[in-house]
């Protein structure tokens, strides 16, 4: 018990580091797939790319054949996305900025199970060079 007296910041440290790494490992924002994987998504298990970025953001480069729904509308067009319920969904974001936690648990609260988080968002998908097309 000393040991634990003594070291109480250590202790604590330790303690906040393994809370922050198993909440990083069960929090309920959905799974981040790379570049790679994402388009591996796309082209083998006809997944859709849910680009949740403002639109000026998505008519300035936006991934080819993307479909688009701002975060903040996606409650009241998720009927849009019903034939992809079973199907992979990728978000795509800008690099940096999440709103695609609260577009994924939206999803999930209307049953859609495969939703995933482009790391790095739309930044990550130029810098892999693929393919940017503009509106």
């Amino acid at each position: 018990m000393s040991f634990i007296q003594s070291n109480i910041a250590l202790v604590m440290a330790a303690l906040v580091s393994g809370a922050l790494l198993l909440w990083s490992i069960f929090r309920p924002s959905g799974k981040e797939v790379d570049t790679l994987v994402a388009v591996q998504l796309i082209n083998y298990k006809e997944g859709l790319v849910l680009d949740v970025r403002e639109a000026s953001e998505y008519e300035a480069g936006h991934v080819p054949n993307s479909k688009h729904i701002p975060a903040d509308k996606l409650e009241q067009r998720i009927s849009e996305l019903e034939k992809f319920k079973s199907k992979p969904i990728v978000l795509i974001h800008r690099s940096g900025v999440h709103s695609t936690g609260k577009a994924g648990a939206t999803l999930r609260a209307h049953g859609f199970t495969l939703v995933h988080d482009l790391t790095g968002g739309v930044d990550a998908w130029r810098q892999a060079n693929l393919p940017i097309v503009k509106k």
